[in-house]
C-alpha cells in the first residue's frame, strides 16, 4: 500500500487557496483567509473477538473568512471544485456584507505571522498503511490479553485502531502561505469485570503520531483488564475533608480548566475566576508549566496558529506565578493586548515532573483519596466551584486500602491550584497537555 493515499498534492492545495484569494478581492473583501484542508483514515472495532465495526473516512474541505473593512463573514465547502470555491468566497462576502462591524476584526499583525525561519519540520507525519486484516488482528490481541487475566473479566465494550491522517494549506491576502502534514492514531480497549451481581468498568488507551510509539496492545489491553478488577467490591465512603490525588490523566483535565480560565475567550467576556492574573501566584510555588510548540511528534505541535501567528516556546507558569495569557488575534485585540499564538488553544503545555512516581505519590499522601475517574461537568468557569462524581481508591499509610465509588469531590479551582503540594514523574502524553498525577493537599469528599 502506498505510503500516503491523499487526492491532491500540497500544490493544488495553494492553489485552491490562491484562487478563493483572489476571488474573494475581485469581490470587495478588504481581506481575506483561506484554508483548504484533506484528511482519510480507518477505524475497526472488535468486541469479544468478534468485527464489529469497520469504518473508512475520507474528507476533504474549504473554510473562506472575509473582511469588508471591520466586517466579517465565513463561509465552507467541502467540494472543491473552481465552480464551488467561487460560490463559497461569494456567500461568504455577502455574509460580510449584513454583519456588524468589530474593531477586533481583521487579519493578524504582520509582524506577528510565521515567515521562513519559523518552518520547521516537526516530524508530525506518519502515515500508517494498515490492512484491515491486521487491524483487527491488533484488536483482538488487545481484547484477549484482558481476557486472560481473569475469568471475572467476561465483557467488552471493544477494542479499537484507528489510523488517521490528514494535511492543509492556509493562506491570507498579507501574503502568509503555511501549511503541514499529520497523522495521529490510537489504539483503545473498554472492557467489564464481573463478581457476583456487580460489574465495574475500566478503560485505556495510547494515542501517537506514528504507529511505532504506541503500546503494545497485549500491555495496554492486560492493563485495562487490571484496571476492570480492581474496581470490584468497591464502597462508599463517610463525608470527610482529606487530601486527594489525581491520576495523570485526570491531572491534564485540571490543566485544561486553567487554560481555560486564562483563555482569550473568558478573558474579554470576563467569565473567568482567574481575571487580571497575568503576573500573580495562581498556582502553588511548586508548579512550573512551559509551552512548546515545536516537539518532534509533539500531539499538539504547530509552527503556526490559526491565524498564522508564529508559534514561540515560553514559559506561562513560573514557581505557581502567571506569565502569560493564551490568546489569539481577535481576543487579544478585545484585551488590548498581542496575540501569543494560540488561536485554537493551547501547544504541549507540560506541568514540569516532580521526582515521585505514583507510588511515591501515594506514600506522600499518607491516607487520603486517589481518583482515577470523575463524572459529570459539575465545573463553574466563571466562580471556580468545582464539584464533580468521582471513583477511586482510599488509601492509608500510602497503600491503597479498597476502591470508592458513588461519592463527589468538591473545592474552589483557585484554592486547588495553590494547594498543590506535589506533581508526579508518571508523565502521560495524549494531547495538547503532558502531566504526571497530582496530589492537593485537601479537597471535600461527599459520601455517606
Amino acid at each position: 500500500m502506498p505510503q500516503s493515499r491523499f487526492s491532491f498534492d500540497t500544490d493544488t492545495l495553494r492553489d485552491i487557496v490562491a484562487h478563493a484569494l483572489a476571488r474573494a478581492a475581485a469581490r470587495g473583501a478588504t481581506e481575506a483567509e483561506a484554508e483548504a484542508s484533506e484528511g482519510y483514515g480507518q477505524t475497526v472495532t472488535v468486541r469479544k473477538g468478534a468485527v464489529e465495526t469497520i469504518e473508512h473516512n475520507r474528507d476533504k474541505g474549504l473554510g473562506v473568512t472575509v473582511f469588508i473593512g471591520k466586517q466579517k463573514g465565513y463561509a465552507s465547502t467541502s467540494d472543491l471544485a473552481r465552480r464551488a470555491i467561487e460560490d463559497t468566497v461569494d456567500a461568504a462576502v455577502s455574509i460580510a456584507r449584513f454583519t456588524a462591524a468589530d474593531d477586533a476584526n481583521g487579519l493578524a499583525d504582520r509582524e506577528l505571522l510565521a515567515g521562513a525561519d519559523d518552518f520547521r519540520d516537526l516530524d508530525l507525519f506518519h502515515p500508517w498503511s494498515l490492512a484491515v486484516e491486521q487491524a483487527v488482528a491488533i484488536a483482538r490481541r488487545c481484547e484477549a490479553a484482558a481476557f486472560r487475566l481473569d475469568p471475572r473479566v467476561a465483557n467488552s465494550e471493544g477494542a479499537t485502531v484507528s489510523t488517521q491522517q490528514s494535511q492543509f494549506v492556509a493562506g491570507s491576502s498579507d501574503g502568509f502561505v503555511g501549511g503541514q502534514r499529520s497523522s495521529r492514531h490510537y489504539i483503545s480497549l473498554s472492557v467489564i469485570a464481573q463478581e457476583g451481581g456487580e460489574m465495574q468498568r475500566d478503560d485505556w488507551y495510547s494515542t501517537a503520531r506514528a504507529a511505532a510509539d504506541l503500546a503494545r496492545p497485549a500491555a495496554l489491553g492486560d492493563y485495562a483488564g487490571r484496571r476492570a478488577l480492581a474496581r470490584l467490591r468497591g464502597r462508599r465512603i463517610s463525608t470527610r475533608a482529606a487530601p486527594v490525588l489525581l491520576e495523570a490523566p485526570l491531572a491534564s483535565g485540571l490543566l485544561g480548566h486553567f487554560v481555560a480560565a486564562v483563555s482569550g475567550g473568558s478573558l474579554y467576556r470576563k467569565a473567568s475566576f482567574l481575571l487580571d492574573s497575568l503576573g500573580t501566584e495562581v498556582f502553588s510555588p511548586i508548579v512550573n508549566l512551559r509551552e512548546e510548540p515545536h516537539l518532534s511528534r509533539g500531539l499538539a505541535s504547530a509552527c503556526f496558529d490559526d491565524d498564522g501567528v508564529a508559534t514561540r516556546p515560553r514559559d506561562v507558569v513560573r514557581d505557581g506565578v502567571l506569565q502569560g495569557y493564551f490568546l489569539g488575534t481577535y481576543s487579544a485585540r478585545k484585551l488590548g493586548m498581542r496575540s501569543t499564538g494560540n488561536s485554537g488553544g493551547s501547544h504541549n503545555l507540560m506541568l514540569a515532573p516532580g521526582d515521585r512516581d505514583l507510588v511515591g505519590l501515594l506514600r506522600e499522601m499518607g491516607t487520603g483519596l486517589f481518583v482515577t475517574e470523575l463524572l459529570g461537568q459539575g465545573v463553574n468557569m466563571v466562580t471556580g466551584d468545582y464539584s464533580r462524581g468521582a471513583c477511586g481508591y482510599w488509601v492509608e499509610n500510602g497503600e491503597i486500602q479498597y476502591p470508592v465509588e458513588e461519592i463527589t469531590i468538591a473545592g474552589n479551582l483557585r484554592d486547588m491550584f495553590k494547594r498543590i503540594v506535589a506533581v508526579g514523574s508518571d508523565v502521560l502524553v495524549r494531547g495538547a497537555r503532558q502531566s504526571g498525577s497530582i496530589l492537593i493537599e485537601r479537597m471535600t469528599i461527599a459520601g455517606e
